[in-house]
Formats: structure tokens, C-alpha cells, sequence
């Protein structure tokens, strides 16, 4: 063999070793991330291969599966009352990809989870029977606050104060996954997205806004702890209209009778005093107020219910007046409905915040358990004492200040009503807020809510926490107490 043969046969040679070892690199180390790659048409074949397995609740399913007429797709994804529950199950659509519980958990339900298989399954690479998702969500508290909230546009979020477990979360204007889950929904999906509601977004956890009054449950608890008022009941030291510092700009109430001029926390919470709790943040300092905001859960990074809810925000780098500004929810503070739920869940709960959660349990197709979600204790936010003192003077608000209309018989609720500014120099209609806890006297069942309105096609003049949110809160409360 000549020199040039030998060269030739010898580059040959290290051409077919580079294409085993790249072939087998691929078979080797690669696979799975390309079959789990989203474009993988393969992925979406044996998604839709069998029925899926279910998102359960009370014990009954909301979603379900059919065949389809034809073509590689066996299935495709149903719900049931899919326009009730969209905001806690999400989508799962053929042509759109999963979102929330059906994206998160999108492995048990369709089979291919490798728990769900056993030893035969692993070696053959055969689908597993799919698994189920049992959430913590009560279809009465679910259905009272959608039916309650209507055609408005708004989100609400109930929780046991205790557990931890979310009781229901409604967003609206919701839609019906069932429109958008096979593969010729073209125009549905286009409709949703140019929907100026949006509603795809779960408010309830993905849209945080200024939440304007109910912050001052925050304001106030920092101002007990930190020893800036020994109690809810000592005078502070406020001046009524108040003055931004450095600046020429006066904080007025919105009641202008209200005896707000040195008013007591409690006095401050049930008349919505803006002068008391933008003095307090003022006094207090931005970085006392963040602590105290940051222990409730603002500033949490990866909050996940299972689904993420998107980040509360107290600001830093502030001067006084934009300071004195946060203390009454507003400047650059932002806060979703959980986050909310979550302050007042932790007030309800002794001063502990016992960690939201919807799931309470990942199930294989016999029914036997891959996860648990446990209702474990919760961390330390305030001093029991504290949290007595704070849900004492939000009774005062229900029974007589501004929180009228979350009044029920028989039970101690709680509440703190707020009207958010909206837009430039507050030129769009003001958000209504309402966050609140209710206990009943006799069973002892608790329940922890928060709700805003964004629109409800009411006059501006007509807006208010008391008028719009209340409302929606106090018919969950009730549905929560009668479980």
C-alpha cells in the first residue's frame, strides 16, 4: 500500500470513529433533552397518546380527555366548568403547549414521569398509566368568589390561616381551556391574545399592582414591633393634613371629617388615615419597613404555590416623601391578591405564616402517592401579641369603619379596605381592594381572603374597597365557614 492509499484509508478511519462516538454521544447523553425538547413533535404524539390523567377536586375531576377524529394526536384535553377553574388547573392545548398545573405536572399526567413506571417500563421505554393532581381548592369558595367578582375584572385568593391551603383563586375575565386544547383553535387563540383583559393572566398570582390601603396592615405591624407605638390604642403622633417632607405637597384623607389628626392605629385602620401611616413609614425608616414587608413575603423571588407567583415589591433607594408614599401602598409598592391573602393569614394565624399551597397531593394512576404537600408549621412574621392587637383593630373596620359590607353573623371578621391609585396623577379608575379573615365562633373554621377589583365599569366616584371588594370577600368567607 502506498503512502497516499494509507493516508486516505487512515483519515477515513478517524471519519467513522468521529461519527460513532458523535452517535453515540447523541444516543448516550443527549436524548433526553431532545426528547424533551418543546419543538419535539414526538413529545406531543405521546402527550396526546392516551387519556390524560386528571386535575382533581373535592374528590371530582375537572378536566377530562376525548379522542379526536383522527391523525397522530389520539386525544386532546376537556374541562370541566373550565371557565371556573382555569385560574388554579391552567391549559393544555395540542397546538399551544401547558401552562400552570397542567404544565407543571404535565409529566404524571400524561405517563410519562419516571415514577410512574416500574421496572419493565424503564426498560422498554413503554408509557406509564398517567397519574392525578389533587389540589386543596373548595369548589364553594370557588364558585362564590366567580360567580361574586362577574363580569368585573379582578382576582381574589382565600386561604386556610392555618394550613396554608388555597381554598380558591379565581381571576377574571377568565376563558375555557377546552377552546384552545386541540389543534385547529386558531382563531380562539388569537382572540385571547388580543383581548385587552388579557385573560390568560392569573392575576390572582401573576399581576402584581399598588395595593394601596391594605399596606398600612403592614406599616402598622412594623410600627408595633419596632416599639414606634406600644399599641394600636396610643395616640400617634400625626398631623392631619400631612406634609410630604422636603416637599410642598400635602397627603390629605379621603374623609375630611375623620379624626385623623393624631389618630390611634386602630382609629388610623378604621378611618383609612393617609397621614398616620405615611408619617409612620417616615418615622419608622424605608429599611424597617421593608423588613417588616419582606417577612410577610414581598421581595420573594421564587414563590410557588406550585405555579410561581410573580414577585411582590417593596422599594429601596427612596427619599422621605416617597417613603412617607409607600406607607399608604402606593409610589413603587406592588403586591398580587396571594401576597395580600398571605399578610392577612399570618395577622389570623397568631403572627405565623404557614406557606400557600393549592396541591396537596401527586398520585400515581392506583392512587398511591408521589408527593405530598404536608400542612407544616410556619415561620415567625410578628409577635402574637401583635397579630392580636392588629386583627382586633381590623374587626374594628368590619364593624365600624369602612368594611360594612364583609359582615357576617355568627363570625369575627376582619378586614382592611383599600383604593389604589392608578396611571399618571391617578388619571385611570382606581383599583378596590379588600383584604380580610373571618373566623366562626362556633365551629372554628378560618378562612383568610383578598380580592381586588380592577374594573367593574363603575363611576369613579363609586369605587371603593368597601363597595366593590368586600362584597366578593365576604361571600367566600361564608362559603370557607360553611365547609
Amino acid at each position: 500500500m502506498n503512502k497516499t492509499i494509507r493516508r486516505a484509508s487512515v483519515f477515513c478511519l478517524l471519519m467513522v470513529l468521529a461519527l460513532l462516538v458523535r452517535a453515540t454521544w447523541v444516543q448516550g447523553y443527549e436524548a433526553k433533552a431532545l426528547a424533551d425538547d418543546e419543538h419535539n413533535r414526538r413529545k406531543t404524539i405521546a402527550r396526546y397518546a392516551q387519556p390524560l390523567g386528571d386535575i382533581i377536586v373535592a374528590g371530582s375531576p375537572v378536566t377530562g380527555s376525548k379522542g379526536t377524529a383522527g391523525g397522530d394526536l389520539r386525544y386532546k384535553r376537556t374541562y370541566t366548568h373550565g371557565e371556573l377553574y382555569a385560574a388554579v388547573t391552567g391549559y393544555s392545548s395540542q397546538a399551544y403547549g401547558a401552562t400552570q398545573l397542567e404544565g407543571i405536572y404535565g409529566d404524571v399526567l400524561d405517563g410519562t414521569d419516571d415514577r410512574l413506571k416500574n421496572p419493565k417500563d424503564l426498560l422498554t421505554g413503554e408509557q406509564a398509566t398517567p397519574g392525578d393532581v389533587l389540589t386543596t381548592i373548595d369548589p364553594d369558595v370557588q364558585k362564590a368568589a366567580y360567580e361574586a367578582l362577574g363580569d368585573d375584572k379582578g382576582a381574589a385568593v382565600a386561604m386556610d390561616p392555618r394550613t396554608g391551603r388555597i381554598l380558591g383563586m379565581v381571576s377574571t375575565p377568565s376563558y375555557d381551556p377546552s377552546k384552545i386544547s386541540g389543534t385547529a383553535d386558531g382563531e380562539a387563540w388569537k382572540a385571547l391574545l388580543e383581548d385587552e383583559d388579557k385573560p390568560l393572566v392569573n392575576r390572582a398570582l401573576r399581576q402584581p399592582l399598588a395595593p394601596g390601603s391594605t399596606f398600612k396592615l403592614v406599616v402598622a405591624a412594623a410600627a408595633l414591633e419596632n416599639g414606634l407605638y406600644g399599641s394600636v390604642d396610643e395616640p400617634t403622633d400625626s398631623p392631619d393634613p400631612y406634609t410630604l417632607p422636603n416637599t410642598a405637597t400635602v397627603l390629605r384623607n379621603e374623609n375630611a371629617s375623620a379624626p385623623c389628626e393624631n389618630a390611634t392605629l386602630r382609629t388610623a385602620l378604621q378611618y383609612s388615615c393617609n397621614n398616620v401611616f405615611a408619617k409612620a413609614a417616615v418615622d419608622l425608616g424605608q429599611e424597617k419597613v421593608k423588613e417588616m414587608a419582606d417577612a410577610f413575603g414581598f421581595d420573594t423571588e421564587k414563590l410557588d404555590v406550585p405555579v410561581r407567583a410573580a414577585k411582590s415589591v417593596y422599594p429601596t433607594g427612596m427619599d422621605e416623601a416617597q417613603t412617607a408614599l409607600t406607607g399608604i401602598g402606593q409610589f413603587e409598592v406592588t403586591a398580587t391578591p396571594l401576597q395580600m391573602a398571605m399578610v392577612t393569614s399570618a395577622l389570623a394565624n397568631g403572627g405565623e405564616s404557614a406557606a400557600p399551597h393549592m396541591v396537596s397531593r401527586v398520585t400515581d394512576g392506583d392512587g398511591t402517592a408521589l408527593e405530598e404537600t404536608g400542612d407544616g408549621e410556619g415561620k415567625r412574621v410578628v409577635e402574637e401579641s401583635t397579630a392580636k392587637q392588629l386583627r382586633s383593630a381590623m374587626v374594628t373596620v368590619v364593624e365600624e369603619g369602612t368594611g360594612a359590607n364583609a359582615r357576617i353573623p355568627g363570625a369575627e371578621v376582619g378586614g382592611k379596605t383599600g383604593t389604589a391609585q392608578n396611571g399618571v396623577d391617578n388619571g385611570n379608575t382606581p383599583y378596590a381592594w379588600f383584604t380580610s379573615y373571618a373566623k366562626d365562633r362556633e365551629s372554628g373554621e378560618e378562612v383568610a381572603v383578598a380580592v381586588i377589583v380592577e374594573d367593574s365599569g363603575s363611576a369613579r366616584s363609586e369605587v371603593s374597597g368597601n363597595g366593590l371588594a368586600a362584597p366578593v370577600a365576604r361571600k367566600m368567607m361564608k362559603a370557607a365557614l360553611e365547609r
